[in-house]
């Protein structure tokens, strides 16, 4: 980035922020350097090949290290709690006898297997009962009502062009593996996927009483209802696209265009009372109501069971929970399973996770840390404005909007203000297949009742546990769960750089997240409105390409190039936080000083904390299930693409000209 302020407003820009330095600080030395590397070579080799090269991967996991690897950690502080407050009584319906007692029934394991697959005989029975497509799709609907959703999708939220009000919102479904693709690729390790998928579902069909030979053809027949469904499916980057994945229409013309489906009948079964709904991906449900017909309702019937005994098979005795993973360990490459107490904890922190929330915030989250943390979003704030000053390519109209919307963002730091009622939610001690749909069917009623109402700006979609960090374009806000201020991200009594480096860069990037290629199509208020000039605009998208194109050259396992059109919003973010968070830091005193800190000055901390955040090491399945899934490059490049496009990195550490990752000063992509 070019300055071109000037210079007196600049220096009054930066004195308005908050000094953020505590009073007395601790010391943390930085360690596991690997001094036989240049810095310019490989910084996230520089950073943590040492510990990369010893650090074992625990064999109930597939990965180690930060970011979403500390959920496991996490839930062993969960566990912890579980274990204290299951033990002891409490007076009933209150948060501590719900999560208790949903704990310790999904640890009595003893009834579990004497239970075998009891618990879903009801809906087992209720899949033979069906006889045609009206019956059929009373069932899909009822399986809804308890989290299960199987060739619909079906929930409600913010109405993206009227950001205020809650609709109806239907999405493409009905896969067992994680994405369309996998059903058409031919390399070896996704073949070994394919036939894992299919051997696991004959084994499920086996442990509910097919013969081999019946369970083998049967589960070749949901495989081919699978292919077909996924042959409508929208790629992960055609999913992108903010406009072409928002369809409003009217249930009028729906029961018309797809009779098949009957949606007035549909909708009724799930107690959904709308004239319209927006239909992500109308494609799918345009031949979704084709297949409905040209598939034989025995055929369906298959496809039914196989789904309903997939979705509670983790729920049921241990010959379900074993499939399972049998089938799991082949995409994540996890060696082992995971303990029962670990399981468990997830399971109450998704049913029942602000119950659980709040007894984990009790515990572990200083409030102090939320005053740190709220001067650190606020001052990389007033530096992001700095930046869009500073821009050389936007008019100074579009700025303003820009800076508009930058301020109107709400921060939500820790914890709910307003916390989940889970009064409707039924536990009792022994009975956990039980707790687990009546949590479902709470959750679903409480979304249902959110159905054309205004929207509630206070809710949170993470639990203030889970190691995560997030944007939600609709409300314009960003949300930093207890859970992810902790080291390496955030300690209240570190200096500056790490900070900055750490939960600044998360900072930095999430409030990016507001301006990257989807949330720049959103305005201050969380509608999907265009606020840009047209130059402006084509401006924008052409920096965007040059992220997409230069993510694209980068590989992991020696030759898997990165998806840099699917993973595009995440790099945007990765390079303008570290920019942001780094001019931020430089507002700070420590920022503006030179003083070593053990071997290292306060501008090579904030970058070795950068590399910190994101030390992971996985199995090479979890790295190729990562490449074909997630939005977010792997590691590696989390730290080393933004470094290479980060001038300040360069001057840090001395890299030139001849070293791998220097990109001549004209190559650097700066977009925000």
């Amino acid at each position: 980035m070019k300055y071109i302020i000037i210079f007196l407003i600049t220096l009054l820009t930066l004195a308005s922020c908050k000094k953020t330095s505590a009073p007395e600080k601790k010391i943390i030395e930085i360690t596991g350097i690997d001094t036989t590397l240049k810095p310019g070579d490989n910084f996230y080799r520089y950073a943590n090949g040492k510990w990369y090269d010893s650090i074992p991967i625990p064999a109930s996991q597939a990965g180690v290290g930060a970011y979403m690897f500390m959920n496991y950690p996490q839930r062993l502080r969960l566990q912890g709690i579980l274990d204290s407050v299951s033990k002891e009584l409490h007076p009933e319906g209150s948060i501590e006898q719900k999560v208790g007692d949903f704990y310790a029934s999904g640890m009595d394991t003893v009834t579990i297997e004497k239970r075998g697959y009891n618990p879903i005989q009801p809906i087992l029975t209720s899949i033979e009962t069906i006889s045609d497509l009206p019956s059929l799709m009373a069932f899909v609907a009822n399986q809804i009502k308890v989290g299960n959703s199987s060739i619909m999708a079906f929930g409600v939220g913010p109405d993206d062009k009227n950001s205020s009000m809650n609709i109806a919102h239907a999405y493409q479904t009905g896969l067992g593996l994680p994405d369309r693709d996998y059903y058409f690729k031919s390399d070896s390790s996704t073949v070994a996927i394919q036939e894992a998928y299919k051997t696991y579902l004959a084994t499920l069909f086996e442990l509910t009483g097919s013969n081999a030979e019946t369970a083998k053809n049967d589960a070749d027949m949901v495989y081919a209802i699978d292919k077909q469904l996924a042959e409508s499916h929208r790629t992960r980057v055609e999913r992108r696209d903010v406009i072409a994945n928002y369809n409003k229409m009217a249930i009028a013309d729906l029961e018309k265009s797809q009779p098949n489906i009957g949606w007035d009948n549909f909708l009724q079964h799930l107690g959904a009372e709308t004239d319209s709904i927006d239909v992500g991906q109308p494609a799918y449900y345009n031949k979704l109501n084709e297949h409905l017909n040209a598939t034989p309702i025995h055929n369906w019937k298959l496809y039914l069971k196989a789904n309903a005994i997939d979705k509670y098979a983790s729920d049921l005795s241990k010959p379900f929970v074993d499939a399972t993973f049998t089938f799991t360990k082949v995409i994540s490459g996890q060696a082992v399973q995971k303990s029962r107490g670990e399981i468990m904890a997830s399971a109450v922190d998704n049913y029942l996770g602000e119950a659980l929330g709040q007894l984990y915030v009790k515990k572990y989250f200083p409030e102090d840390a939320k005053k740190r943390m709220l001067d650190l979003v606020n001052n990389i704030q007033k530096a992001y404005a700095v930046r869009i000053d500073n821009l050389e390519w936007m008019s100074d109209g579009t700025k303003i909007k820009a800076k508009e919307k930058l301020f109107a963002m709400t921060k939500k730091i820790g914890y709910p203000d307003k916390w989940k009622d889970y009064s409707a939610v039924h536990i009792a001690r022994d009975t956990y297949f039980e707790n687990s749909t009546s949590a479902a069917a709470a959750s679903y009623q409480r979304e249902l009742a959110k159905l054309g109402k205004p929207v509630d700006k206070s809710e949170w979609y993470t639990t203030p546990s889970t190691v995560t960090a997030y944007n939600n374009p609709s409300a314009n806000e960003i949300v930093f769960p207890a859970g992810i201020l902790q080291s390496p991200y955030f300690d209240n009594e570190a200096d500056d750089a790490l900070n900055y480096g750490g939960i600044g860069m998360v900072i930095g990037h999430e409030i990016t997240h507001t301006f990257d290629d989807q949330g720049a199509q959103y305005d201050k208020d969380g509608n999907v409105k265009n606020w840009w000039t047209k130059d402006d605009y084509s401006k924008f998208k052409s920096r965007i390409q040059q992220v997409i194109d230069q993510y694209s050259t980068f590989t992991v396992l020696d030759s898997l190039p990165i998806k840099g059109a699917m993973t595009v919003g995440e790099n945007t973010a990765d390079i303008a936080g570290i920019a942001v968070a780094y001019d931020a830091f430089k507002m700070t005193q420590e920022g503006q000083d030179s003083t070593k800190i053990g071997k290292f000055t306060p501008d090579q901390r904030f970058f070795l904390s950068i590399a910190r955040i994101w030390k992971v090491k996985m199995k090479e399945e979890f790295l190729r299930l990562w490449i074909n899934n997630n939005p977010h490059s792997p590691p590696i490049w989390r730290v080393n693409g933004p470094l290479m496009n980060t001038t300040p990195f360069y001057n840090a550490f001395d890299v030139n000209l001849g070293d791998k990752m220097f990109l001549p000063e004209e190559d650097r992509i700066t977009i925000w």
